[in-house]
């Protein structure tokens, strides 16, 4: 009976970190290196590429590190990333460490403010999967129906079905054992 609590409280435990780890966001640094934000040395090395082998969720941060006195980085419509068009973003950051907070589903489009670097292939496109709830209570990615490249939604966790009630069910187990 006395190594049943230890055991059953680091099971509890492992289940309450699951059940809570699909939901933290993270802080991605565009194209996965400082210094990545530039015209891509070759045509098929371009952060698109990039952007097509990761999954970005809904309360995401992403963060670009580039010389604020060469470049910049502008949110734009679809229409604006397709022609370059640098005269009216959507929002305009120029810091040097620009975070943007994913905060919607959807697609994103950024360019270059540096004259010519868009046209050049400085620009990323990326969308932003929505949260759903799934069948079992938790919630699960949902692919934006705007992009058929967006990445494939992850498989289920099999322990997912054992979060039941957020792991109180666990916890009265674990304290009416302790009791007995």
């Amino acid at each position: 009976m006395g190594i049943i609590v230890p055991i059953l409280t680091l099971v509890f435990l492992l289940f309450a970190k699951v059940s809570h780890g699909a939901s933290t966001p993270r802080v991605i640094l565009v194209g996965g290196s400082v210094g990545a934000w530039k015209v891509p040395d070759a045509p098929n090395n371009t952060l698109n590429h990039w952007a097509e082998n990761t999954r970005f969720k809904v309360g995401d941060f992403l963060v670009w590190k580039y010389d604020m006195k060469v470049d910049s980085v502008l949110e734009v419509t679809k229409e604006d990333y397709d022609s370059c068009n640098t005269a009216k973003p959507l929002k305009q950051y120029k810091d040097g460490h620009t975070e943007v907070h994913l905060d919607k589903s959807g697609p994103y489009f950024f360019i270059s403010g540096a004259p010519g670097n868009c046209a050049k292939g400085e620009k990323i496109t990326l969308v932003v999967l929505s949260e759903r709830p799934s069948g079992d209570g938790s919630v699960a990615p949902k692919a934006s129906p705007v992009s058929p490249t967006a990445p494939a939604p992850a498989p289920h966790n099999a322990a997912g079905g054992l979060k039941v009630a957020s792991g109180w069910f666990l916890t009265a187990v674990v304290i009416g054992l302790a009791m007995a």
